[in-house]
Formats: structure tokens, C-alpha cells, sequence
């Protein structure tokens, strides 16, 4: 049996996305991005971006642009969703009907900014699904940024959607939202592995995901000149805060993120030596130089394969069967 159907019996396997969402606002540097993933594969998603993307009074012409570019030649490989405006927005509703009349069936997911709630979380993926019908899609995928104390309040209860596929934190606005409170520094490192507000707020959203099976998706480093310090925010974000997705805002941030949450060659082969043992073995215990193995870690091994399969990296001929 495929692993799928074993190690998961009860429940839904976690999902998977791609590590690196690559943030994009103008149309020069969405269509960039697009080239760049024809080139690279879908190893990392694009979010086009209404938010911060559209110029004041050009909103309903950027979302007309955002709806044509998701549903044209350029978007290979259907991993391209997009950040709407907020609840509270003028446009927010304007946004997803005009996207999703243009491509609703090739859009990835949608992202819902500066939520307050898990009522208002609600709420906007209810405007959501009645457009996402009418351009012929069920249950589209959503993607919430909490950025908002009344967000993380709730956070364990937004992730348990069933239509919820990622958390990812917005650290600026979340920094500001305390007024002073927490300092300036806290929205870059190191502080903002180390304050403990922030640090909290990463890890109620990290743990939140975990126990629903979701994406924890971590906010952007700011330098973009620098890629050494992007890898070390990747790096820390994932080992040691359990973070398995993350933003980038420049092309050169996404290698360095793409490489940072990728698993190692040795664990790759570890996990595939193990997997075709215990599928061998009908998924019962086993032993493998000279540790037991059964369904709890063969359920750990899993992760790893399919971690690597997302970041594009060569897998063993044994891992063939597993995925």
C-alpha cells in the first residue's frame, strides 16, 4: 500500500507546499518571477500581490492585470496564488471577483491579509467561495497572515479550517500593532528570533499549524543584498522554530531559502532506505542499522521525501514507489 494511505489512516495527511512563496507586486517583476519559475520548476510558489502591489486608484485595473497573468501562458504550472486587500479594504471583495473570474480554476491560493479574527477569517473566505463558484472552483485554498493580536489570539482555531492551507506571520505589522512596545529591531534579526513577544508569536503560529496538519509559512528578511543572512533567518526559522515554508521579496532571496529548508542528501537516503524497508514489510516495525523503525517515524521519513520531492532535489531509485 502507498504510504499515503497507511501512515495516515484517521486522518489527513499534512499538507505540502512549496518552501519559498516569492512575493511580486509590479507587472515587470511578476512576469520576471513567472520566467524565473518556467526556468527553475515549481520549486518555490509566486503570490502576486494586490495588496502592496496597486497604486491608490489603480486597484480594479491591477486585479483585472493579476487575473490575466494567472490565467495565461506564463503560469506553467498552476503555483501562482495571490494577496488580496483586507477584509476592511474597499477592494477586498473587488479583488477576488475579478481574479477569479479570469482564473479561478489555475489559481493556486488566496492569501487574506491583516485578519482580526477567526469570525473575520470566516467571513472572508465565505466572499471567497461564492466567487471561486462562479468561475467554477471548490474549495480553493486559503492562505491567512497573522499580523494582528487578535489573528494569533485565534490562531489554533483559523488553522483547524479545513480550507486553511498555511499561517504566515507578518511580523512588521504585528511589530507595530504593540505601538512602540516592542522595538524597531524585533522586525529583523537577530531580535526577531530573540524578543520574546515575537518569539512567542512565531512559535503560537508555528505549533498552531502542526496541530492541523498545516503550513507554517515565515516572514521575509529584509536584507536583500546580503544572501548570507537570508540562509541564517531560513535556517533558524526552520530548525529552530519549526517553520517549513517561507517569504521571499527579491530573486535572490529564494536559493539561499530553497537551500536552507532542503534536507540533507544523507537524510534523503536514509529516509528512502527505511520507507522501502517498512513498505516491504507491510508497514510493520523493522529494524535498520540496528534502530526499531515503525509507523511514528516511518510517518517522520515521509516528510523528508516529500520535502525533497517539492525543492526539485534527486531522489534514490528506491524512493520511487513511495510517493
Amino acid at each position: 500500500m502507498h504510504p499515503s494511505e497507511v501512515l495516515f489512516l484517521g486522518f489527513r495527511p499534512p499538507v505540502s507546499l512549496p518552501v519559498c512563496d516569492h512575493y511580486a507586486g509590479a507587472e515587470k517583476l511578476m512576469r520576471k518571477s513567472l520566467a524565473l519559475q518556467q526556468e527553475s520548476g515549481p520549486v518555490f510558489d509566486i503570490t502576486l500581490d494586490c495588496e502592496d502591489g496597486a497604486a491608490a486608484g489603480n486597484e480594479t485595473a491591477h486585479a483585472h492585470m493579476i487575473g490575466a497573468l494567472i490565467a495565461s501562458e506564463e503560469n506553467h504550472f498552476n503555483r501562482v496564488g495571490v494577496r488580496v486587500h483586507d477584509v476592511g479594504h474597499p477592494h477586498f471583495e473587488s479583488d477576488i471577483a475579478s481574479i477569479c473570474e479570469a482564473a479561478a480554476a489555475r489559481l493556486a491560493y488566496i492569501t487574506i491579509p491583516k485578519a482580526d479574527s477567526l469570525a473575520e477569517v470566516k467571513r472572508a473566505i465565505a466572499v471567497v467561495n461564492r466567487h471561486a463558484k462562479r468561475g467554477g472552483r471548490a474549495n480553493l485554498p486559503v492562505q491567512i497572515l497573522i499580523e494582528t493580536q487578535g489573528a494569533l489570539a485565534d490562531a489554533f482555531d483559523i488553522a483547524a479550517l479545513p480550507q486553511v492551507e498555511a499561517l504566515s506571520f507578518g511580523i512588521m505589522d504585528f511589530v507595530s500593532s504593540h505601538f512602540g512596545a516592542i522595538p524597531a529591531t524585533a522586525m529583523r534579526s537577530p531580535a526577531q528570533f530573540t524578543h520574546p513577544l515575537v518569539a512567542r508569536a512565531k512559535l503560537e503560529i508555528a505549533a498552531a499549524c502542526h496541530a492541523h496538519g498545516k503550513v507554517a509559512s515565515h516572514n521575509v528578511t529584509t536584507e536583500i543584498k546580503d544572501t548570507a543572512v537570508v540562509a541564517n533567518d531560513a535556517t533558524r526559522a526552520a530548525a529552530e522554530f519549526g517553520y517549513t515554508r517561507m517569504w521571499s521579496i527579491h530573486p535572490d532571496q529564494i536559493k539561499p531559502i530553497l537551500k536552507s529548508f532542503a534536507p540533507r542528501i544523507s537524510e534523503i537516503n536514509e529516509a528512502a532506505a527505511i520507507l522501502a524497508d517498512a513498505q516491504a514489510n507491510q508497514w510493520g516495525p523493522i529494524q535498520h542499522n540496528g534502530k526499531l523503525h515503525d509507523r511514528a517515524s516511518y510517518r517522520y521519513y515521509w516528510t523528508i521525501l516529500q520535502r525533497a520531492k517539492a525543492g526539485g532535489l534527486p531522489l534514490p531509485e528506491s524512493a520511487a514507489g513511495l510517493l
